[in-house]
């Protein structure tokens, strides 16, 4: 009795130990499989960029092809940045001109513009005399000896004047007002500058738009390719990683990273593209600008622009990958 009682001990203790050994085998194997995990994508991506380089004349013209496109709407991008900020200087607020009649002396119209000084809608008024015209006209033509050979003053005395309030409906009803008064011959709204300039920058927003666009898809297009060549390079790789159990997922990550690659040094390329093309302009803008006693010095795509250009060439280059290795992994079973 008491020898089935020790015999039955032991028995006890194995039966409670591997089932101790295999929880605690299985904790060790979750902790495996996230450290296997990471060290794979590590692993993934070192072979992916060493691949990169094992034809290095394909990748370097691919690369170009990469930076090119990416340069171009980043170029266009900075240079609409530059021209909003270069409008943002200039001065915005309309102004209206008014001609007066011939027949009014420079003492008629001095008396004139004083008396616009009353008017609540007007926040200024400058009056350009008759005498005052002829000599800016003089100086600024070049036509001065012919201009001595008239008889007269032909140019009619001006003032500007500075509306009250800028609303668009407001504007042209007080245009007509004053185009009513008696001294005047002629209003003129000097809106017309600013109306083009916001027209072209429009444009300039959709062109660089609907470019950036069809570059984008000109980037897919090319990493998609590259991907593929890539992927009938490795066919009986791929079908051998599938014979023995390898994933879609296990397959598909190599190629992806080959795309975030072309994409991460496709980005750094247009980068260098596009400060190289700026470097070049600055001096014959700024000397362009200094004609105009403006201050104006143009600026690169800066930090933000730069992250742009980054998130969105990686986004193409994985997204290119993705597309690329769903489409052609289908057609790539064992048999």
């Amino acid at each position: 009795m008491a020898a089935d009682n020790r015999s039955a001990r032991p028995e006890r203790r194995d039966s409670a130990a591997p089932g101790r050994r295999g929880a605690e085998q299985h904790r060790i194997a979750l902790r495996d499989r996230n450290r296997n995990w990471r060290r794979h994508h590590l692993l993934v991506a070192r072979q992916s960029w060493a691949r990169l380089f094992a034809t290095p004349l394909p990748t370097l013209i691919t690369l170009a092809v990469l930076a090119i496109a990416l340069a171009l709407p980043g170029f266009l991008l900075t240079g609409l940045a530059n021209l909003q900020r270069l409008s943002d200087g200039w001065d915005h607020e309309p102004r209206i001109s008014l001609y007066l009649r011939a027949d009014l002396d420079d003492e008629a119209a001095d008396r004139f513009s004083r008396s616009l000084l009353l008017r609540d809608d007007l926040s200024s008024v400058e009056l350009v005399s008759r005498t005052q015209g002829l000599v800016e006209f003089r100086e600024m033509s070049g036509f001065g000896n012919i201009v001595d050979l008239l008889d007269e003053n032909p140019l009619p005395a001006v003032i500007l004047v500075q509306p009250a309030s800028s609303g668009i409906t407001e504007l042209p009803l007080l245009r007509a007002r004053l185009q009513e008064l008696a001294e005047v011959d002629e209003a003129v709204l000097d809106m017309e500058w600013l109306q083009r300039l916001n027209a072209f920058v429009l444009l300039a927003e959709r062109t660089v738009l609907v470019l950036g666009l069809l570059l984008a898809l000109a980037v897919l297009l090319v990493v998609g390719n590259t991907i593929r060549l890539a992927i009938e390079s490795r066919r009986d790789e791929i079908v051998v990683v599938k014979l023995i159990g390898g994933t879609d997922a296990w397959v598909r990550r190599p190629f992806l990273y080959t795309g975030v690659w072309y994409g991460l040094l496709g980005a750094v390329l247009a980068w260098c593209l596009i400060q190289f093309s700026l470097l070049l302009l600055s001096e014959p803008v700024s000397e362009l600008a200094r004609l105009y006693s403006s201050d104006f010095e143009p600026s690169g795509l800066g930090v933000a622009g730069a992250l742009l250009l980054l998130g969105c060439s990686l986004l193409l280059g994985w997204l290119g990958a993705w597309l690329a290795v769903g489409h052609h992994m289908r057609e790539i079973e064992p048999s």
